[in-house]
């Protein structure tokens, strides 16, 4: 062979039951990963540019994002689930060359996920004035912080909208498309940000619509190119019912509502986490919000990984290739531990200059390197738990890994934190996370190697 072959030509391998070497497969794995992996790099630095941009603005401002933060996941995370829930079947109808019953699927997915955008929509208004002191926050940070999460919560439907776009053209194996999108909306949000932070004097409020507008512009993009363009689930000249069905419902909530449950339980233990943070001052709030916001990109990378996996998994299992299934997901996991301890090393070595970017405050710049240097012992195993989550994901295998996570993350991390962060202040949280980390990644490997996700049958819709 003198190329390696395209990867849709290999992703075809799959749905036609051919073998494919090690080579290939590692490549189709690296193909898929790349342009993922660089949407989610571009993403990181979007939230790194718009946080060193609030930071300029001073610790409060920094404080007043950094503590509704955590309820943005959380509800950003509902969002996920309930594409994923879709998202998932149509890897598996593709993997069996079913393309109609996968446009069947995204049809009443438009329609599921658009009223669950609405409902999260109006949670966020109900509860924005209220949320900056049920997370501890102090008046003086507490407007600008409802400000914030009532826009970006009212932003919530194109968020959704272009999340189940964009899952959907990656679960078809189109990466490229997605991910060229995802870093316009970086460079979009950017030019957003400065226009309302800066230009318009807006503050934190610019912040959110800047953000808000991009993602806009890119839900419209990514759907355009979703329902028009694509080759397997344009739905242009291909008439159809959008009503929703109790079987393709049903399946979607058996793997979306795990996950959902899971992003619930584990937001709101970011939120404690956050209740433990809030007492230790202005000062903890800010670096400890910058140092995520740096942290993220270290894990990027494993997210564009694992989102990889779950394409690869999902047709592989609908194609009915277990050895195949099986081999991707070992595969990915060893890419992803060996990325993300390269990163890992890179963010101890330059975690002041890093936080320096965030914020010219000299108390925060450095806290936030002393945590940081903290986390980053804790990468390889992230790594593990982020692509394994995504590989069982795209398994449809989600009520057990939901389980261990929300065990760890309550019954580890936030056990810690409440124990050290009297006498380690925001130290005591940090080391906290990153022993819940390397846990975490020690379990979910346990159970990627005992092989039992994979015994999955298809997923039964008529």
């Amino acid at each position: 062979m003198k190329k390696v072959k395209n990867s849709e030509l290999l992703l075809s391998y799959i749905r036609e039951g051919r073998t494919m070497t090690q080579r290939e497969k590692l490549w189709l794995i690296v193909s898929l990963s790349i342009p993922s992996i660089l949407a989610q790099i571009s993403a990181t630095v979007m939230f790194f540019i718009d946080a060193s941009m609030v930071g300029h603005l001073g610790a409060n401002a920094s404080a007043s994002i950094g503590l509704v933060e955590t309820t943005g996941w959380l509800l950003g995370g509902l969002a996920s689930a309930a594409n994923m829930g879709f998202s998932v079947q149509v890897a598996h109808f593709i993997g069996a060359n079913d393309f109609e019953a996968a446009r069947r699927v995204l049809r009443q997915a438009l329609v599921c996920c658009l009223l669950w955008a609405l409902f999260i929509s109006l949670t966020s208004l109900a509860i924005s004035p209220f949320l900056p002191y049920w997370m501890g926050g102090s008046a003086e940070i507490a407007r600008d912080a409802s400000l914030y999460f009532a826009i970006f919560g009212a932003c919530g439907i194109f968020f959704q909208m272009e999340g189940l776009a964009g899952s959907m053209l990656k679960c078809s194996g189109n990466m490229k498309i997605p991910s060229v999108l995802n870093i316009g909306m970086c460079v979009m949000d950017v030019v957003f940000n400065f226009l309302f932070i800066y230009i318009l004097g807006l503050g934190v409020m610019g912040a959110a619509i800047g953000t808000g507008m991009a993602m806009l512009v890119t839900a419209s993009l990514m759907l355009y190119f979703l329902l028009v363009k694509s080759k397997m689930l344009s739905l242009v000249g291909r008439p159809g019912s959008f009503k929703p069905k109790a079987d393709t419902i049903g399946n979607a909530f058996r793997i979306g509502a795990p996950m959902g449950l899971q992003h619930l339980l584990m937001g709101s233990a970011q939120m404690v986490s956050t209740l433990i943070v809030a007492p230790l001052g202005t000062i903890a709030i800010a670096a400890h919000s910058l140092g995520i916001t740096v942290e993220s990109l270290c894990y990027m990378p494993g997210f564009g990984i694992a989102e990889a996996a779950t394409t690869l998994v999902g047709q592989g299992i609908g194609a009915g290739q277990r050895q195949l299934t099986r081999s991707f997901a070992r595969m990915s996991v060893g890419l992803g531990i060996a990325v993300m301890s390269l990163m890992g090393v890179m963010m101890w070595v330059f975690a002041p200059q890093l936080m320096a970017i965030m914020s010219p405050v000299d108390e925060v710049i450095a806290l936030g390197v002393q945590v940081l240097r903290i986390e980053a012992w804790a990468e390889p195993m992230f790594a593990a738990a982020i692509v394994i989550n995504g590989i069982f994901v795209g398994a449809g295998d989600t009520i057990i890994p939901a389980i261990m996570s929300l065990a760890s993350m309550w019954g580890v991390r936030l056990t810690l934190a409440a124990s050290l962060a009297p006498k380690w202040g925001l130290r005591g949280v940090w080391t906290a996370m990153a022993i819940e980390l390397t846990f975490r990644g020690m379990i979910f490997l346990v159970r990627l190697f005992r092989g039992s996700w994979a015994d999955k049958l298809k997923l039964k819709t008529k």
